[in-house]
């Protein structure tokens, strides 16, 4: 029975070939080749701050210092990198996106109701604007909300998105409903 490389469960063609053992000199690693790794120079390399290179010709790689940091108008410190939103901040954020669509629905299917109790109002042209601009005033706030707030706290999001909630209740759904008094 032979046990050779052949055998392995985890081989891959391509698995032999010298380019894929490459050194910290980017040179491939055989034994021959030893001796000619040793007089060559190292290469420089850099590393971000926070980063420690370990191994063999490691003290030749530099640490880059990490740009200055400034604090921004609210106190904090800002990061090159945002961390991105946890999984309780993306469910909340998809549950008031729902809230919202729904109220831009409610103001059409609440706005269509009174259409025909409003045209001793106001001209039919000004209802349609008006009827447009409140079937489009949950997107527009959420939209608005969501782009204005992005180098922000999430808190802060969640406040004005809260506050848009509150704000934009579709009345005329409230009062009159679906089928209407």
């Amino acid at each position: 029975m032979t046990t050779g490389r052949d055998d392995d469960a985890l081989t891959w063609d391509g698995d032999d070939d010298p380019t894929l053992h490459l050194g910290a000199d980017r040179t491939p690693q055989t034994d021959a080749g030893s001796a000619d790794r040793a007089d060559a120079p190292a290469s420089t390399a850099a590393l971000p701050d926070g980063y420690t290179a370990v191994g063999k010709g490691s003290e030749a790689v530099e640490v880059t210092p990490a740009p200055a940091r400034t604090p921004d108008r609210d106190g904090a410190v800002a990061v090159a990198e945002r961390a991105p939103m946890g999984n309780g901040a993306l469910v909340a954020l998809g549950v008031i996106g729902g809230i919202y669509a729904l109220y831009a629905i409610g103001w059409l299917i609440g706005g269509l109701r009174l259409q025909g109790r409003a045209q001793y109002l106001v001209f039919d042209v000004m209802y349609q604007g008006s009827l447009w601009l409140a079937v489009l005033a949950p997107l527009l706030w959420f939209g608005a909300t969501f782009l204005l707030t992005r180098g922000r706290r999430p808190w802060v999001r969640f406040v004005w998105l809260a506050a848009g909630v509150v704000l934009l209740l579709p009345w005329p759904f409230v009062m009159m409903g679906a089928v209407g008094q």
